[in-house]
């Protein structure tokens, strides 16, 4: 194989920042000219990140091929603005699954079948397709979890004997670097005693980027050179920023892109990064504010509200925000509320827009109604995205077209007025219980009508936009709905799924049935977010 593997482990907690690490490094490397690629690995048993509560994992990110991954993949394609597959997210599921069926199918001629050697085996086998099948220069591999952790050794094993094989690998180790309220002094023991532990299995690492809440200093450079085995210059220092744009910025004035690259022999090219920079500048002097309030429920751990669950939603308003030159105000807006105590509706005055995003279920979709309702009816910017575009017709439905009671039977089958509804084909699997096959997931295209907000947003008759949901707009009430005024404003190529609509006498209020999140770029920022924000700006 002569695809370069980089290869970034965690050490002392999870949550340290290795994706944003990963995703740097790429930007880095990619700007040298090189074809750049990413694998994450998961070390769970699921197949995949689709059967996960995102207030668990964090958000279900979702490629064109239809891929339900790691949120991980959602940040290397932000940064390194090209789209992923689903089999750049491995899992222990996924390998555990192949090598038992190539023994259920006899293809280990007999042999006994060991977790050592197959299932690293079967790990190098993914990582070698999925490097030739995108011809790439490098890949970037993420190794979930921390080290010292049970499930993820067997990925560091098939890790190490690739090194060992010969293949071109560099290890960069991300660990924590703790400053207790007590003591004040930022403390290296945690990162030696993951470094050690990466050295049991075989691995020692090329590079250390030391995470912190402050930068490192040369006493504690010198502390972990010396303890974890690698040169003062291959230790990082990666302290908290505002942005995570920056992180590139400012591994790039620690030269370690220069240093990865003289690992492999190869020479480094100065001033690549000066567009990066430009944007970085551009999103540091945003000066207007405009202020989101995103409906939903809260999405909280104990104590923790989790934002990860909306990971792509954040960015996309952070986008679109620094794109028109302002800063993003986002505030998480409870909608359980708005059914408690109609009145509090009036709190939605303060925000220059409201997003309902997508999910699952019917708690707190009362109180999203109401709070789609409002902003109907008040004039304030309003974008739905997948079940917030469901419930957008359903409320135009039961206000403005009196079908009282009207739902999606995901809420209530026996409703009177089905808007929302499994299609008869879609019926159809389900009864012969494949119900996983019900989805639409991944990249579907759609025909927008000329003339709509949405056509002028996206400036071509036809896009395509990633998917992840079960329940259609009702094409029985499509003619009644239009007859009092909502736009379908774009529908798959056959004429027969809505996938976008819009109030023409109002100053935006535009939803999707998909998630156009996962398409934002930092330095393109998706269409109806942009639409939004321009709108809010307006007001």
């Amino acid at each position: 194989m002569h695809t370069k593997l980089i290869v970034v482990t965690g050490g002392v907690l999870s949550g340290v920042g290795k994706g944003t690490v990963t995703a740097s490094i790429a930007r880095l490397i990619k700007n040298q000219g090189f074809k750049v690629t990413a694998i994450k690995i998961d070390p769970y048993i699921n197949i995949d990140a689709g059967t996960m509560r995102p207030t668990e994992h964090g958000e279900v990110f979702v490629t064109d091929d239809g891929g339900e991954t790691d949120q991980d993949l959602g940040t290397y394609e932000r940064f390194l603005s090209e789209d992923l597959l689903k089999d750049q997210n491995i899992t222990t599921g996924q390998v555990y699954e192949t090598v038992i069926h190539k023994e259920r199918n006899l293809e280990y001629d007999g042999k006994c079948v060991e977790v050592i050697p197959h299932i690293p085996q079967e790990i190098k086998r993914r990582i070698n397709s999925t490097c030739e099948a995108h011809k790439a220069d490098f890949c970037m591999i993420e190794v979930g979890g921390t080290i010292g952790d049970y499930q993820n050794v067997l990925f560091l094993e098939a890790l190490r004997q690739m090194r060992l094989e010969g293949d071109a690998v560099v290890f960069v180790h991300v660990g924590y670097l703790p400053i207790p309220n007590n003591l004040g002094e930022m403390k290296t023991k945690p990162m030696q005693r993951s470094v050690r532990d990466l050295n049991s299995i075989g691995i020692q690492p090329d590079f250390i980027v030391s995470r912190s809440s402050r930068p490192l200093d040369d006493v504690r450079k010198q502390k972990i050179s010396l303890f974890c085995n690698v040169k003062p210059e291959e230790v990082i220092s990666a302290p908290d920023v505002k942005y995570i744009y920056e992180v590139p910025l400012l591994f790039e004035e620690q030269t370690i892109c220069s240093k990865i690259l003289a690992k492999f022999g190869m020479k480094y090219k100065q001033g690549t990064m000066s567009e990066w920079k430009k944007m970085v500048d551009r999103i540091k002097s945003a000066e207007k504010e405009v202020k989101i309030g995103i409906i939903g429920k809260y999405f909280d751990i104990g104590d923790f509200t989790l934002e990860d669950s909306y990971i792509s939603v954040i960015e996309s308003i952070k986008h679109a925000c620094w794109h028109n030159n302002a800063k993003p105000n986002i505030v998480w807006v409870d909608s359980k509320q708005f059914e408690k105590d109609e009145k509090s509706l009036s709190k939605l005055d303060e925000f220059d827009g409201i997003i309902v995003p997508g999910g699952f279920g019917s708690s707190g979709v009362e109180g999203k109604m109401k709070a789609i309702g409002y902003a109907r009816q008040k004039k304030i910017p309003f974008l739905g995205l997948c079940y917030g575009m469901q419930l957008a017709v359903i409320e135009f439905a039961r206000s403005v077209c009196r079908m009282e009671g009207a739902n999606s039977t995901e809420i209530n089958k026996s409703t009177k007025y089905p808007v929302i509804d499994i299609l008869p084909e879609q019926k159809k699997i389900i009864e012969e219980s494949h119900y996983g096959g019900t989805m639409r997931l991944g990249g579907y295209k759609a025909v927008l009508k000329k003339n709509t907000i949405v056509h002028k947003l996206y400036g071509k008759d036809e896009v395509s936009e990633r998917h992840r949901h079960r329940y259609e707009v009702n094409p029985d009430y499509i003619q009644k709905i239009e007859e009092k005024g909502l736009v379908f404003s774009g529908r798959s190529p056959n004429g027969v799924l809505m996938e976008f609509i819009e109030l023409p006498d109002h100053p935006y209020f535009v939803a999707t049935q998909a998630h156009p999140e996962f398409k934002s770029r930092p330095d393109m920022p998706a269409p109806l977010f942009n639409g939004l924000i321009k709108a809010c700006l307006k007001k």
